[in-house]
């Protein structure tokens, strides 16, 4: 027997909660009898209205910050793709037919977004609960000299420490996003290349985890070589925020110092795991180095537990970068030399370095990340270094960010 199909249209008209249904605009695009109810205003009123403009701020109180705190939680929800629930809101509103007159009214707002095929934001949610009644009654606001009966004062002392911890909980998302915002700034800063400019045919690209306040240590970092050759790297330092910022630029710098004076990313390698050593600081982060040697045509490299490079061919066959492959820095008990191991490359081939935020799915086996990233590559031989860096990360549904950091260097060769 089959189940009979439920009519969403219907069931979202007589929900007894209100909603509005925003699009990315903040458009209102439908609105249920339960928001004209508590509003007040209908929907032929409010339908194809910019959200502020049908609910504007109240002029006489400048104090009120509800129209700017549900515009902070609108834009998140487009920015991050995850649903926000706001703390109590004072958020007065038009009274219908009486121009310049508001009235006062609290509201519990929820956003949620409703994601298209390609993970985009297509619409918002917006649920509220009218909780006016609630604030403005004896139990949510008792007179100087009133007694509360024992049910009222425990409804009153609840509510008020819900709104604390929401008011707390809002303060901290704040300053995350404070250090987040610095944190990125300083490792956009710090992974300044200025050898990129005289390589036109080497694309870099970084993207800090589009969910979560996290900023990891991932790291790129290209850089000129004495005689016929140039370096690239990647790595990934274990941490977040403006700690893990900070361990990525000594490590980078450290990396880059040494392979400029050694040549070999072996030894190179060597020094990073022991500078590693000397501290607590980015143990377990993994990194590879690259030497190109334009004269002779080859690529010498060593790899401390990351994912291995790809070297793609024009006729679109491809060879990983793994034969050099030790565990992360600082993992082993002791110090044991890096490996290092060199392959041939033809004019024309294209190399492609990244960290693990690029492949890597929770809940998948990163192998199968791996064998998306070779298709794309070994079907798009011929695309500039610049366009397959963008098809990459379109491809493989990180074009606005994943759950992780993500570094990716692409190098025509």
């Amino acid at each position: 027997m089959s189940t009979p199909g439920i009519d969403y249209q219907a069931l979202f008209a007589a929900t007894p909660s209100p909603y509005l249904v925003l699009g990315p605009d903040l458009v209102i695009v439908d609105v249920n009898e339960a928001y004209c109810r508590a509003t007040g205003w209908s929907r032929r009123n409010l339908l194809g209205r910019y959200l502020f403009d049908a609910f504007p701020g109240n002029p006489h109180d400048p104090t009120a910050d509800g129209v700017q705190n549900l515009s902070i939680s609108l834009h998140r929800v487009l920015r991050t793709r995850e649903s926000d629930t706001m703390a109590v809101q004072k958020y007065d509103i038009p009274v219908p037919n009486r121009p310049g007159t508001f009235q006062e009214r609290w509201w519990s707002p929820t956003n949620t977004p409703v994601l298209g095929l390609g993970g985009q934001v297509e619409m918002i949610i917006h649920r509220v609960e009218d909780v006016t009644a609630f604030i403005l009654s004896p139990a949510g606001r008792a007179q100087p000299g009133q007694t509360l009966g024992e049910r009222e004062a425990m409804e009153a002392e609840l509510y008020a420490r819900a709104r604390e911890l929401q008011l707390v909980n809002e303060q901290l998302r704040q300053a995350h996003a404070r250090e987040r915002k610095v944190a990125v700034t300083l490792q956009e800063a710090m992974l300044q290349s200025p050898a990129l400019a005289r390589h036109t045919n080497i694309a870099v690209r970084y993207l800090p985890a589009a969910k979560g306040l996290n900023v990891c240590g991932d790291w790129y970092d290209v850089m000129d070589l004495p005689g016929h050759g140039f370096a690239v790297g990647v790595g990934d330092v274990v941490g977040h925020g403006l700690e893990a910022a900070a361990v990525m630029g000594m490590f980078r710098s450290a990396l880059s110092a040494a392979i400029r004076a050694l040549r070999e990313p072996g030894r190179a390698m060597d020094v990073l795991d022991l500078y590693t050593r000397s501290g607590e600081e980015g143990l377990a982060s993994t990194a590879v180095k690259a030497v190109v040697d334009t004269r002779r045509r080859h690529i010498t490299y060593s790899s401390a537990g990351h994912p291995p490079p790809v070297l793609t061919h024009a006729d679109g066959t491809f060879e990983l970068l793994d034969q050099a492959t030790d565990p992360p820095l600082g993992a082993q008990p002791q110090h044991v030399p890096r490996p290092q191991a060199t392959l041939p490359y033809t004019p024309g081939d294209t190399l492609v370095l990244f960290t693990d935020g690029l492949i890597e799915r929770r809940g998948a086996d990163i192998d199968a990340g791996l064998r998306r990233l070779t298709d794309i590559l070994t079907g798009n031989p011929r695309l500039s270094p610049d366009h397959l860096a963008d098809t990459l990360l379109a491809r493989l549904d990180v074009a606005g960010g994943g759950e992780d950091d993500i570094a990716l260097l692409v190098a025509r060769l």
